[in-house]
């Protein structure tokens, strides 16, 4: 007698749990990896097109998108014009070299992560395996439509022809000392921090600058403030080096010195974001700023400053940072490219006190020598040439203008149904319901509509419990605010 062949997967089995705290997409990219791996999804067994597994299970399309680009990366699935995407007929697993893929006997083998990988490990979810084209109201996406690329192509086409050749052997670990000292000159006349070119310190965006304040001001055991809410990935950092963070939270002036003494009376450092707090969007206040400064300094602690969009004051001018109005030296500061002009630069700085330059110029060449000098010469002669100040005012100009169309936007499609703040900085709002469930509505509706978000819950350590959703504006225009807004709020009062 034959044996029938087995039954089909059931797409529709899939389960999707709108209330997690795992976004949509990593859910259903997990259920799928793990039916392959079992063998509940066949090689060569065909799955179904976006749009039809997103009406199956009542998510938005996107979100089948995002699942299925991770494992075409991963090499679970295959695609092909003409015959749709398909489980690939030879896994990753199987195509491991037998002595990697073959389990080491636990008795006998020395092998293996570092404690810390541990720690490490519980962030894998952060890390972004692919990069897909943003949606509204996807946060920290700039315009990059607006970058001007023609004079950055003729910037970059010239300094490949006079780079000296002696740079092409690299650099100072701190950085290309032209850079740094238009960076210098940028923050004296820009945001008050008066610093020479020596206290710069290049880095591969503010996330390495945060590293290598784990590595050099952290030891396991110490203790750090952060803002609730605030900037997980700054949290991350400091803990996977084995340090103990304190969520401080956060009112309309910023972070609560006062709350903060209450709760850990003496860490080691303050993670702050003032100029534009995240997630809030408040900005600190003058009162508040002295109290922190004056805490720093009687605590003998360190403040980090992180100014990731400082530039973007929409209402007056952008205030000074807290670097600039800080009288002992206590302060740390950050800076980033990635915001201001496109993501892919991953070029930032620190502002470090003349005391710690070694030591972070060191570190930074045990990281990875240098960041790549052809980018930070094209950068140094945009800064000088006045590009980057002609940007920046363009982009101050546009982001009021389309922060001012989301505003409306959202009041006009939703009404009284969601409240939100109208900061007056930033390049994202939070908004929300007023109770858990219509909290739990508008989530399901931005899903079904295809609107990205992240959550505020996403960012706080008391997951479940700080309701919101953070909207981006920055990187879309007018028409495409108010269209996905509307289509958002047709299916939340559907």
């Amino acid at each position: 007698m034959v044996q029938r062949r087995s039954q089909r997967f059931q797409f529709d089995t899939l389960e999707i749990d709108r209330d997690a705290s795992q976004p949509l997409h990593r859910q259903l990219e997990s259920q799928l990896r793990e039916a392959i791996r079992s063998g509940r999804l066949r090689p060569g067994e065909k799955l179904p097109s976006t749009r039809g597994l997103c009406n199956q299970l009542q998510i938005a399309r996107n979100t089948v998108a995002a699942a299925y680009e991770q494992l075409l990366a991963e090499g679970y699935l295959e695609a092909e014009i003409g015959s749709g995407t398909r489980v690939s007929q030879q896994l990753p697993e199987q195509t491991a070299p037998s002595s990697v893929a073959k389990k080491p006997s636990p008795k006998t083998s020395r092998r293996g992560l570092a404690k810390r990988a541990e720690e490490v490990d519980r962030y894998a979810d952060w890390a972004p395996r692919t990069i897909t084209t943003p949606l509204p109201f996807r946060p920290h996406t700039p315009a990059i439509d607006q970058f001007p690329r023609d004079i950055w192509q003729r910037l970059a086409d010239r300094r490949i022809r006079r780079l000296p050749r002696l740079t092409y052997l690299g650099v100072d670990p701190a950085g290309y000392p032209p850079l740094r000292s238009a960076i210098a000159a940028y923050l004296g006349a820009s945001r008050g921090v008066a610093c020479s070119a020596e206290q710069i310190i290049v880095t591969s965006g503010v996330q390495q600058g945060l590293e290598l304040i784990a590595r050099l001001l952290l030891d396991p055991g110490d203790s750090f403030w952060l803002e609730q809410p605030g900037y997980s990935p700054a949290w991350h950092a400091f803990t996977a080096h084995g340090a103990v963070g304190v969520p401080v939270p956060v009112d309309e002036q910023g972070i609560d010195v006062a709350a903060g003494e209450r709760l850990c009376p003496r860490p080691k450092l303050a993670y702050v974001t003032p100029s534009v707090q995240w997630p809030a969007a408040v900005t600190m206040s003058l009162p508040r700023r002295m109290q922190l400064l004056e805490w720093a300094e009687q605590s003998d602690a360190w403040i980090i400053e992180d100014d990731y969009v400082g530039e973007f004051r929409f209402a007056a001018r952008p205030q000074q940072a807290l670097a600039a109005i800080d009288p002992h030296g206590s302060v740390i500061y950050l800076g980033t490219f990635s915001k201001v002009l496109f993501p892919g630069m991953r070029l930032g700085y620190l502002v470090v006190p003349e005391p710690l330059v070694r030591a972070f110029a060191t570190s930074r060449w045990l990281a990875d020598r240098h960041s790549p000098v052809f980018e930070q010469a094209t950068l140094t002669d945009f800064i000088e040439e006045g590009h980057f100040a002609r940007h920046l005012r363009r982009m101050r100009k546009l982001y009021a203008a389309r922060q001012a169309a989301m505003f409306t936007a959202l009041e006009t499609s939703f009404g009284s149904a969601m409240e939100f703040q109208r900061n007056e900085a930033g390049l994202h709002v939070v908004a929300k319901a007023s109770d858990s469930r219509q909290n739990r509505r508008l989530q399901r509706a931005a899903d079904e509509a295809g609107v990205e978000y992240h959550l505020v819950d996403q960012y706080s350590a008391s997951a479940g419990k700080t309701p919101g959703m953070i909207l981006g504006f920055a990187a879309f225009n007018e028409q495409q605010i108010a269209e996905a807004a509307q289509a958002w709020a047709d299916r939340f009062f559907a």
